[in-house]
């Protein structure tokens, strides 16, 4: 039991390391022994949990999971009148805390194969299901139109924090 948990820990220090790494240098340019080396692990035990491609999946995984279980908390905690001002203040703390799960998010956008764009598109598809059925449960009368408005705020949000210009930020 002890050796399974270890190789958890393990698998998800490899994540977290590839997450850095990914965001710092772009998934083509980096290379498994980077993240390896970040991790404080060899390259092989990298492989054996992980190809490149698996390995930024598996990140993107995680950070999409990150946003889900976040506004997940906001739904079932918040008054519908603060649903909207608290899924935002929720972003806003995962683009701070998290700022290279978001800069690998924006990266993979660009990213053809067939996994990761299948991992982006499921991840996106699961948050805007969240949110748009959390305004629909709260009453809000065009819960389509607010929930392409708060997306594509998040992602004006997104660019703001990767160009450094807060004065591009979102106004509440």
């Amino acid at each position: 039991m002890a050796r399974a948990s270890t190789s958890a820990n393990r698998r998800n220090d490899i994540v977290a390391a590839a997450i850095e790494v990914f965001a710092e240098i772009g998934y083509y340019r980096a290379t498994t022994a980077q993240v390896a080396e970040r991790a404080a692990i060899s390259q092989p035990y990298v492989y054996r949990f992980f190809t490149k491609e698996s390995l930024l999946v598996e990140s993107l995984t995680v950070s999409w999971k990150r946003i889900v279980q976040a506004f997940q908390a906001v739904i079932e905690s918040a008054a519908p009148e603060e649903l909207e001002t608290g899924l935002i203040r929720a972003y806003e703390e995962i683009v701070q805390s998290h700022r290279s799960e978001i800069l690998l998010q924006m990266q993979a956008q660009t990213i053809q194969e067939v996994s990761i764009r299948e991992a982006m598109q499921q991840g996106m598809n699961e948050v805007k299901d969240l949110v748009q059925n959390a305004f629909v449960k709260a009453g809000f009368g065009d819960a389509d139109k607010k929930t392409s408005d708060f997306l594509a705020r998040g992602m004006l949000c997104n660019v703001a924090m990767a160009m450094d210009m807060p004065n591009m930020m979102p106004v509440r």
